[in-house]
């Protein structure tokens, strides 16, 4: 059984099929309809929903991908759809700003756009340029060209009053408690099932006793065989309960981040020791999804053009694998085997990722080329890690994503580098090793000559970047 609020109506389901999504719930199952399916794949913003979850006390509202989310993680949670911003009748303000700015013409992207500004609101105190833009980088417009958009948005952070939502926040938080997680929750529809636990101990118990099964944190990734392929997950367990795999800690040497951790949530961590790494963390699909998204999920998944892996195999980051009542470490590179095929073994799950902490003389920087600035999947992603002292590079860590079949180290490159004199000359070998590391593959997001062509570009930026800081390489910078 699970138990979470649709708005403020407490639902209970003990025998929905798990497979289903918030998507389809809300438009099969309860009738409503305004939240539209546009891609099924997490790309256009036209499912977006909101979420409330306690957090202290008060309630934190993001924003996440409805047709990526499997209803039972709303185990506990709140959910905001359109159709509950109208009250007594009234407008939300947000729904208002869109109105009067004329920031919807065909409408079917309008519900997505309502709750991403809906949500940006709440956690806004006034209007911010930025902080507009990031929200709504996930949610696509084919009709007005955004401006009248970003003016709805402006009108509604300078002009926010209390809310219904305002208004009931202690009556929801009582509900939230009430509704808080306390046991090992099970969503069973007879042939399919969802095993929620809430310690790390619980979990390795029911993988264990159910190795079969799949794992679920934020789901962007599992969910798209049910959407996309269109097929069945007989067994899953979610881990987006157990607080432990959700936590951020930071010591004098390292950053430990929960393998279940979103990763907006990672940001301000290794943001302030690795402003590249922020930087990136800023281009990783959307806001919708890094609010889902995990760490350890982009790990876990194996996927050659995660952007994550490149910058930990860089920074030389571990993971903590636990089976049972076991736990290992094992340097993230190594994770890595073959492509979809890892060092994880049966029953063995991502429990934690130790991220090294910035040393004296440490240059790090990181690198994504996609076709689009936001929203979009690398063709190549870069991390450059050197330990640079009077000039001579005493250390080198590089890695790439989208050059095959696996995150890698570009082992013969950092050979080249190593003990050597960091000037044009060096790197210009350098780029020459990448040759031997590298044959990548020709697919639809680039072809082999280009890939190889712009990591060795990107090693020739980061020379740039450190000897003349003046000259803006960056299209973040001015787009």
């Amino acid at each position: 059984m699970i138990q979470f609020l649709l708005n403020r109506e407490l639902r209970t389901e003990h025998a929905l099929d798990p497979n289903v999504t918030v998507l389809q719930y809300l438009r099969e199952h309860v009738g409503k309809t305004g939240t539209k399916e546009g891609c099924a794949s997490g790309d256009c913003g036209a499912c977006t929903v909101v979420v409330g979850e306690l957090d202290g006390e008060k309630v934190r509202y993001r924003t996440l991908n409805s047709c990526l989310t499997f209803v039972a993680s709303l185990h506990g949670k709140q959910l905001i759809s359109v159709e509950d911003l109208k009250h007594e009748g009234k407008l939300h303000g947000v729904q208002q700003a869109m109105v009067d700015c004329h920031g919807s013409q065909c409408g079917f992207c309008t519900p997505g756009f309502i709750m991403s500004l809906f949500a940006l609101q709440k956690n806004s105190n006034g209007y911010d340029k930025g902080q507009t833009l990031e929200a709504l980088a996930g949610n696509l417009c084919r009709c007005t060209g955004y401006r009248p958009i970003i003016d709805a948005a402006e009108q509604a952070c300078c002009q926010k009053q209390p809310d219904q939502f305002d208004a009931f926040e202690a009556e929801t938080l009582a509900q939230l408690k009430a509704i808080a997680p306390r046991e090992t929750a099970e969503l069973n529809s007879g042939d399919k099932r969802c095993l929620l636990p809430l310690t790390v101990a619980d979990l390795a118990d029911l993988y264990a006793a159910n190795p079969e099964a799949r794992l679920l944190a934020g789901g962007t990734d599992l969910a798209l065989e049910v959407t996309q392929f269109h097929r069945e997950l007989p067994v899953m367990i979610y881990v987006g309960h157990i607080e432990s795999m959700k936590r951020i800690e930071i010591t004098d040497s390292s950053i430990e981040i929960g393998a279940a951790a979103a990763l907006s949530d990672c940001y301000e961590a290794l943001a302030s020791e690795y402003p590249d790494f922020g930087e990136l963390l800023h281009r990783f699909a959307s806001l919708q999804i890094r609010n889902q998204g995990t760490l350890g999920g982009n790990i876990g998944n194996a996927s050659p053009i995660g952007d994550a892996p490149p910058l930990l195999i860089a920074l030389g980051a571990q993971i903590v694998l636990r089976k049972g009542n076991t736990s290992r470490s094992l340097p993230i590179e190594d994770y890595f085997l073959d492509y979809k095929v890892t060092a994880r073994q049966e029953a063995e799950f991502i429990e934690k990722i130790i991220v090294p902490r910035q040393q004296a003389a440490q240059t790090f920087r990181a690198y994504k080329v996609s076709k689009r600035l936001d929203d979009d999947i690398s063709a190549v992603c870069a991390a450059v890690n050197l330990q640079i002292e009077a000039g001579v590079v005493r250390d080198a860590r590089i890695a790439f994503g989208g050059m095959a079949a696996i995150p890698k180290r570009a082992s013969a490159c950092e050979a080249v580098l190593s003990g050597g004199t960091f000037n044009q000359a060096l790197i210009e070998r350098a780029c020459s090793a990448l040759a031997d590391d590298f044959t990548p593959l020709s697919d639809f997001r680039a072809s082999k000559e280009y890939r190889l062509l712009t990591a060795q570009n990107l090693l020739r930026k980061f020379f740039l970047e450190l000897n003349a800081p003046e000259v803006e390489t960056r299209v973040t910078a001015y787009v």
